[in-house]
């Protein structure tokens, strides 16, 4: 499964004005999903073709087996007005017909990748030069771990990001270190 983005030439154009025609979307795959989190209602909607012999860069992707499009609709709902945020992306992918198996596939990845996010915003992973693998696979398993207790620990603000919850533990180490240890 790999995200398209308008850096592959024309094929996030071609693969959107596929999805764009309506009677071609009515002969794809179709899974949704309806979920309830955080004060908020997600739909995602996933339609998937394998009719892909018109598609030209094709040829480039190999095991290139069918195209996606998926719509990720949120609904919040506060005390005076109601938010809807609609976001819709394409993918290409190696994965047979199966909309339900392409969202799987694409929130897995979309949580590896929220994962490297947030190691590169909190521990600049990307800016790391490392070059002795046996250094960066140990300093990579260190992050993850730091990460994970940041995620635990309480630092008494209600809303503050990772990058900050490290610098005000680092600003009082002493303070926070029965709470790490506690951990």
């Amino acid at each position: 499964m790999l995200g398209l983005k308008g850096n592959q030439g024309s094929l996030h154009e071609d693969v959107k004005l596929y999805f764009e025609d309506p009677q071609l979307l009515t002969d794809c795959a179709y899974h949704k999903v309806v979920e309830k989190a955080r004060s908020a209602v997600e739909t995602r909607e996933y339609w998937q073709a394998d009719n892909i012999g018109w598609l030209e860069p094709r040829k480039a992707w190999a095991g290139l087996s069918s195209i996606v499009m998926t719509k990720n609709t949120i609904v919040k709902c506060g005390d005076t007005n109601t938010d809807t945020d609609t976001e819709v992306r394409y993918f290409i992918s190696s994965l047979r017909l199966n909309a339900e198996e392409a969202g799987r596939a694409i929130r897995s990845h979309w949580m590896v990748e929220s994962y490297h996010w947030h190691l590169d915003v909190t521990f600049p992973e990307d800016a790391n030069h490392t070059f002795d693998k046996a250094a960066a696979y140990n300093l990579n398993i260190i992050k993850k771990m730091a990460i994970n207790t940041l995620k635990l620990i309480d630092v008494g603000i209600q809303k503050v990001s990772m990058k900050n919850k490290r610098f005000l533990i680092c600003m009082n180490f002493r303070h926070y270190l029965a709470k790490l240890m506690a951990l």
